[in-house]
């Protein structure tokens, strides 16, 4: 095997401009394109974080909800590295983003916090050295 790491995620928002306004702007992603996809009525965000790992925002329309959180078959969140997770949820916090109380991983002892994007998709932020 030759895998060097993850490319991107994919996420399907039920509303296209309130999710691309979140992670483009809430979340501070870099845009790399967006596309319309007419014969699907869809459009199609790629975001990039820093270390070049990727987001792929579609738009479906009408899909179904995710049933339950955070403990769905399939993916269960998206985990984000923060060099500095008091000021990100601190951020967060002034826009209006709730986050879940800061906990301890009882294994690495790094902090962590949950949100949720804008259609319930849980996002953990884990505390990484800078």
């Amino acid at each position: 095997m030759s895998i060097r790491g993850i490319h991107h995620v994919a996420i399907i928002a039920a509303n296209y401009a309130r999710s691309r306004d979140f992670y483009l702007n809430t979340l501070g992603f870099t845009l790399v394109s967006e596309h319309y996809r007419a014969e699907r009525d869809s459009w199609k965000l790629n975001l990039a974080l820093p270390d070049g790992c990727q987001i792929e925002l579609f738009s479906f329309p009408s899909p179904p909800p995710r049933p339950t959180r955070p403990e769905a078959c399939g993916l269960r969140h998206l985990a984000l590295a923060s060099t500095d997770l008091g000021a990100d949820i601190a951020r967060l916090a002034s826009l209006g983003v709730p986050c879940e109380p800061m906990r301890v991983d009882e294994y690495t002892e790094h902090r962590f916090t949950f949100l949720a994007d804008p259609d319930g998709l849980p996002i953990e932020l884990y505390e990484v050295p800078a």
